[in-house]
């Protein structure tokens, strides 16, 4: 054609390498998007120490033969060893009713799933929310009962969930309940729910909103299964922060308050079971005098009054150094540990309650010792 360009036809081998190179550009384009991706991650290397941690703690509770997806592995991160369980229904003092409770109504109906298979009310609650003042052993609890089931245990972490790219969140909440039930028995736990599964409103992030409501859609799917044995348990001391979606999700709750004076004997004669105590020690004056104390307060105050004895040893020690750099005998006595006497009590308790009513956590009381 006059002033046109005449187009010669491509032969099949230039076809067949015009596609090659196409095929190779696309091929580099892909991989290098994928690298870029992989560079500009900055969770990368967590998620790779997370998914080879997850394979340590899976071979180590003796799972085998189970496909994981990448986001299962992500959550079995947060497996915990049974081993590292320390925690038994023995270590806790002070809350037997709670105790009995949770046996009867969760560990029962999991240890003896084959009595029960036949009822529809017999089965273990999907839901179980400890709720109460800080640091009175609900953590300690969901641990004990994890154990006492022979249950594999998901310490679930709000870390796990989040995740910058748009939509993996969602894959993961989805990756909790995938991988608990192909590892059944399992508990969940998510420590401080509230902070979690708060009330939701219209202030909420779409990623975080989308989030909660796959978490909860899929929560649903585990209440209608009775086959499954999994149970999502949560502690909280804001209960009332709570979703009250979330809360008709967890039917079985359990208030783990402060103890009285009996619980806190109790609490306090366990704690000082492999101590070495002195005979004018009274638990019961220690237990009265402790009132608004929780467990973990009432730990803190035996390891305070156990400590006025190193002080005295590293003083005794000290004397005795100076000593010997004038004295070169050799028969000076090895200073040993006393006992833990009353009088430690009452300085530590001293102590503690000037540092709780400075806090706001203790009302303010005169301190008297009968």
């Amino acid at each position: 054609m006059a002033g046109g360009v005449h187009m010669q036809p491509l032969t099949r081998n230039e076809v067949t390498a015009l596609v090659f190179r196409l095929t190779l550009l696309g091929a580099v384009t892909y991989f290098g998007i994928k690298w870029m991706m992989h560079a500009i991650d900055p969770t990368r290397k967590q998620k790779l120490e997370a998914q080879k941690r997850a394979e340590r703690i899976l071979h180590r509770i003796g799972v085998k033969g189970v496909k994981l997806s990448e986001y299962e592995l992500a959550i079995a991160a947060n497996l915990v060893d049974p081993a590292s369980l320390t925690v038994a229904w023995d270590d806790i003092a002070g809350l037997e009713s709670v105790v009995q409770e949770l046996r009867e109504s969760v560990i029962l109906p999991i240890q003896k799933r084959d009595l029960f298979r036949g009822s529809q009310l017999i089965q273990p609650p999907k839901g179980v929310l400890l709720h109460g003042p800080p640091g009175c052993g609900k953590t300690m609890i969901a641990k004990a009962t994890a154990r006492e089931a022979g249950a594999r245990f998901v310490n679930l972490e709000l870390s796990a969930l989040t995740d910058k790219w748009y939509g993996e969140s969602q894959k993961l909440a989805s990756a909790v309940f995938s991988l608990a039930v192909k590892l059944q028995p399992a508990i969940v736990f998510i420590d401080e729910i509230d902070s979690f599964l708060r009330s939701r409103d219209s202030h909420d992030h779409e990623a975080t909103a989308m989030m909660k409501a796959q978490f909860m859609s899929l929560w649903d799917g585990l209440i209608t299964d009775p086959n499954v044995m999994v149970v999502v348990m949560g502690a909280t001391n804001r209960p009332h922060d709570v979703d009250k979606a979330i809360l008709r999700r967890m039917p079985c709750m359990f208030h783990v308050g402060l103890p009285n004076v009996q619980q806190r004997r109790s609490i306090v004669r366990l704690i000082l079971l492999n101590e070495d105590v002195g005979d004018d020690v009274d638990l019961v004056s220690v237990a009265k005098w402790t009132e608004g104390f929780s467990g973990s307060d009432l730990r803190e105050l035996c390891r305070n009054a156990a400590l006025y004895r190193v002080k005295e040893y590293l003083n005794l020690e000290t004397s005795d150094h100076d000593q010997d750099k004038n004295d070169c005998s050799d028969a000076t006595p090895i200073p040993t540990f006393r006992a833990i006497l009353m009088e430690d009590f009452k300085t530590a308790l001293t102590k503690m309650k000037v540092s709780k009513m400075e806090t706001g956590t203790l009302k303010m009381e005169r301190i008297e010792f009968d």
